[in-house]
Parts: structure tokens; C-alpha cells; sequence
């Protein structure tokens, strides 16, 4: 079974840095496509920052340049780098897998291609 784990959210004021962390257990992590979803309070699940099983990487328009995805095959861990944070960034961020390749039939950026979730991480950016 698929676990993942999201560590690392906090409070920050306006121009601060974070970094998430989603430790993953009881798969082959490398094959699968993994991304950051956040979620505000009364707003829909959006995609933030993907690794498909290919390694190609992909983000929200508003949060290029600011934000940086990575991982540590060896240690079965995706990184997300937030930098610049700005008081809209405010959410709950969840790590998703999809292990089937779904997403290839609609969007990295749909919530339903992915079939594993961890349970999230408060990020909080003050002005």
C-alpha cells in the first residue's frame, strides 16, 4: 500500500521560504508521477508543481519562477522549494501519486488522475 507523508508547512510572512517535504513508502517510487496540490478554504483543489514518470517537470503559472519541485530517489522523497511567498500561497498543500499513468488522459492537473494522497500541510503566509 501507498503512503505518503507531507512535512514541513509552517507560518510565514509576505517573502518568506518554505520547504515541503513528502516522504513515500510501499511502492517503486520512480515510476510513478508525483505533484504538489493545494487547497484554501472554500476555493477547488489546484495543481501546483508536477515530476511525471519521466522526469519532466511542470508548474501553475502562478507559482513559476517562485517555486521549485525535486526529488531524492534515494530517500523516496519529493521536495517542494517555496520562495517569494505571497498571502494568496496560503492553503493546505497535499502530495498526490498517480501509479497508473491517468493523468496522461486528462492533465497533470487533475486531482482525479492521481490515486494516493497524503494528509496535507497548513502553509500560512502573513502580509
Amino acid at each position: 500500500k501507498v503512503h505518503l507523508v507531507e512535512s514541513g508547512g509552517g507560518s510565514v510572512q509576505s517573502g518568506g521560504s518554505l520547504r515541503l517535504s513528502c516522504k513515500a513508502s510501499g511502492y517503486t517510487y520512480r515510476t510513478y508521477s508525483m505533484g504538489w496540490f493545494r487547497q484554501a478554504p472554500g476555493k477547488e483543489r489546484e495543481g501546483v508543481a508536477f515530476i511525471d514518470e519521466d522526469g519532466t517537470i511542470t508548474y501553475a503559472e502562478s507559482v513559476k519562477g517562485r517555486f521549485t519541485i525535486s526529488q531524492d530517489n534515494a530517500k523516496n522523497t519529493l521536495y517542494l522549494q517555496m520562495n517569494s511567498l505571497k498571502p494568496e500561497d496560503t492553503a493546505m498543500y497535499y502530495c498526490a501519486a498517480d501509479s497508473s499513468g491517468s493523468w496522461r488522459g486528462s492533465s497533470l492537473f487533475n486531482p482525479r488522475a492521481y490515486n494516493y494522497w497524503g494528509q496535507g500541510t497548513q502553509v500560512t503566509v502573513s502580509s
